[in-house]
């Protein structure tokens, strides 16, 4: 199978990369010319680079001509950090380089391709929401992944093809951005601290990036054309930073209490924040079969299994300190 990763460079980009150059799949990775692939450096020979940015519609349509792919993973996106805060990359990006890489597909042909869409659509909500319900944005960078999910929801449809949107929850794991609240209490446990902590009541839905590679790959492959499905990818389980932090501790006891507050709520911080993945269960037959203890504990040994990966980390959590 020909694969195509977009933002392949990112956190879930350089797990779905690696997972499938392990199937034996030959695969193409887009690349944006001033990204730093650090999560790729050890399997960049193993893979076709296409330096590309995805508001070049001419260097995308060249990429989709060169790689004939027959799968599309698209993942890049833009402002799903809060220091990626300009409201025109994030538009660009993620409205304007979506409909050039789609459209670029569809004339290209292909199998199946998986949009990448984001519990932020939803908004804020007293429940896990499914997908057929209203969608409230409360930022440029929810709105924005609306409109992308709209528009590939729509060309399924007009092109009766193999697309959908998966929309992700709170994804942790091996190669996730450093400054993240998991990454950070790890690596912070491993010294034996903790780090700066917002309110304990807030809560998210977390799931472990492998069971969000299989979710991808059931996508890719089960899908209906003309349809345009989206699919909740989560665990259906809320759990508030206070929880999380309690489940660190048995992994890394005797570290003192952690100082709840000690850095700022963010705009979007909630007490509810939880999927309803029945739906991709049911359609796709996907189950997560990583929970939230396990997928820490695996998390942890990967971070201690080598010592450079553990220096970055360690390295990008000062800088953070420093420049605050």
């Amino acid at each position: 199978m020909r694969v195509l990763i977009t933002g392949a460079g990112g956190f879930i980009g350089a797990n779905l990369t690696r997972r499938m150059i392990s199937l034996g799949h030959n695969v193409h990775i887009l690349l944006h010319p001033q990204s730093n692939p650090w999560r790729l450096n050890d399997i960049l020979k193993q893979v076709n680079i296409h330096s590309v940015d995805l508001k070049d519609q001419n260097k995308v349509s060249e990429a989709i001509s060169l790689s004939k792919p027959d799968w599309i993973f698209h993942l890049a996106v833009h402002g799903a950090y809060s220091w990626q805060n300009q409201d025109g990359d994030i538009l660009c990006t993620n409205v304007l380089g979506t409909m050039n890489l789609l459209q670029s597909s569809i004339k290209q042909g292909f199998d199946a391709f998986i949009n990448t869409g984001s519990s932020s659509e939803y908004g804020f909500k007293d429940h896990a929401p499914k997908e057929n319900e209203w969608l409230e944005p409360n930022s440029t960078y929810s709105a924005s992944k609306i409109a992308a999910t709209l528009f590939c929801e729509h060309q399924a449809k007009a092109t009766n093809t193999r697309i959908a949107t998966m929309r992700l929850y709170s994804v942790y794991g091996p190669w996730e951005e450093p400054k993240r609240l998991v990454p950070s209490l790890l690596v912070h446990g491993i010294q034996g601290l903790f780090p700066p902590l917002t309110n304990p009541d807030t809560a998210r839905d977390y799931i472990y990036i492998a069971d969000v590679v299989d979710a991808y790959i059931n996508a890719a492959e089960k899908i209906k054309p003309g349809v345009g499905e989206i699919f909740n990818v989560g665990s259906g389980i809320q759990t508030s930073i206070e929880e999380i932090v309690t489940i660190t501790n048995e992994i890394f006891p005797n570290r003192g209490l952690p100082q709840w507050g000690s850095m700022q709520d963010r705009i979007w911080d909630t007490n509810t924040w939880v999927s309803n993945p029945d739906k991709l269960i049911s359609n796709l037959e996907w189950l997560p079969k990583t929970n939230l203890q396990k997928g820490l504990g695996l998390f942890t040994m990967w971070l201690k299994s080598s010592k450079t990966i553990q220096n970055y980390y360690e390295s990008q959590l000062l800088k953070r300190k420093i420049a605050s």
